[in-house]
């Protein structure tokens, strides 16, 4: 083998292993993990090719950048598994803290969000 062969190949393997290190940090990689909590107000499933499936919890009683006022936050969501989705579409309604994982971005495959709710800690039924 030659020196400019050996030296072509060095570089194509190091091409390689940067394009393989770019997509695990971009696609792979969890960015963050944390629990959110608060009114599950729907979960779907929905995609044209993968069937993935997608949520929102309503946080109530975040402040607004107004005095006096109050915001509802809300988190979007995608989750992990048909046991979650289908234990969370039988309760809707229902108080829930989730813990999820954040991804830097979103693949067909995994959903919508960057945010992947992969368990459900506690729900609680809300008082009337």
């Amino acid at each position: 083998m030659t020196t400019g062969k050996k030296v072509g190949s060095i570089i194509a393997v190091i091409v390689v292993i940067l394009l393989v290190a770019i997509c695990y940090y971009r696609y792979f990689f969890v960015f963050g993990e944390g629990v959110k909590a608060g009114e599950l107000n729907y979960v779907v499933k929905k995609g044209y090719i993968f069937k993935t499936y997608e949520g929102k919890l309503i946080q109530s009683g975040v402040r607004s950048k107004q005095a006096g006022t109050l915001q509802n936050n809300e988190f979007e969501f995608s989750i992990a598994n048909k046991e979650i989705a289908d234990k969370m579409m039988a309760n809707s309604g229902k108080f829930y803290e989730l813990h999820y994982k954040e991804y830097k971005n979103t693949l067909p495959w995994r959903g919508f969000s960057v945010y992947v709710v992969d368990s459900i800690l506690t729900t609680k039924d809300i008082p009337q």
